[in-house]
């Protein structure tokens, strides 16, 4: 009988593979396509894309599921520290940069679910737009949007880091194949770009003009786009991590919950 920690395991690593999935389609879409064509380039036009492939609604609720559990286990790094980061100021700059990834791949997993079920009238743009929105209106509000930007930016420095320092291996089976290094390498320089854009897009918004325009995942990457060569490593980037994620899927080490207890 498979226990609970085998299972949230499995989830794991089937949000590991939504996660690659969903990656290598935005850079796929991003270099064949132009602004116009593909919409803001973000998670709809992803989701799009798998709708549209014979049994793509099927691939859509596995996606949601998975997804849903990445976010399970990022949100797990703050609430009980489960890959062992700690209490100090650097451990819990891990843990914030996994709360901010947290709530954005729960996003990501609604926006799957939504394209399953065929409500998928809402942009990407608008969701976040309404989310921003509400949190502005309430009391704090733009100090607690502030923080999430300032959690972006530790988490684009965290990005950063691994991209540099090649520390994302040490998480990693040594089973894996050879170039995953590599793939790893290219994906989290391309994700430290995109964390920046987007948290600096927050905190504008937060702190600078209400009236600015926050960011989605696919609108931080279509800024760039005037960028040039800039833009287009972005994506390539982007498509590379999502190949590196789909290895994760397969050979991350994944802690066992049962042993934080």
């Amino acid at each position: 009988m498979v226990d609970k920690s085998e299972k949230f395991r499995w989830l794991v690593r089937l949000g590991f593979a939504a996660r690659g999935i969903v990656y290598t389609l935005l850079g796929y879409i991003f270099l064949t396509s132009s602004g116009g064509e593909s919409g803001d380039g973000g998670a709809k036009s992803v989701f799009s894309w798998i709708q549209e492939v014979p049994g793509g609604s099927i691939v859509l609720y596995l996606c949601a599921l998975g997804l849903f559990g990445y976010a399970l286990y990022r949100l797990a790094s703050p609430a009980i520290d489960i890959e062992n980061y700690g209490g100090d100021a650097k451990g819990w700059g891990h843990r914030i940069g996994h709360l901010c990834s947290g709530i954005a791949h729960i996003a990501l997993a609604f926006s799957a679910y939504q394209f399953a079920s065929g409500n998928e009238h809402s942009t990407e743009s608008d969701t976040t737009r309404q989310a921003v929105g509400g949190i502005l209106s309430m009391d704090f509000g733009s100090v607690i949007l502030g923080i999430v930007g300032i959690g972006f930016f530790i988490a684009a420095f965290a990005q950063g880091k691994k991209a540099w320092t090649g520390s994302f291996m040490n998480r990693i089976s040594a089973s894996a194949p050879s170039f995953t290094k590599a793939l790893g390498h290219a994906g989290y320089a391309a994700r430290t770009a995109v964390f920046a854009v987007i948290g600096w897009s927050l905190v504008n918004a937060a702190w600078i003009s209400s009236s600015s325009e926050v960011k989605t995942l696919g609108g931080a990457v279509n800024s760039l786009r005037d960028d040039g060569i800039w833009f287009t490593l972005v994506a390539i980037g982007l498509l590379l991590f999502g190949i590196f994620s789909l290895v994760l899927a397969r050979y991350r080490i994944v802690p066992d919950v049962e042993s934080l207890r």
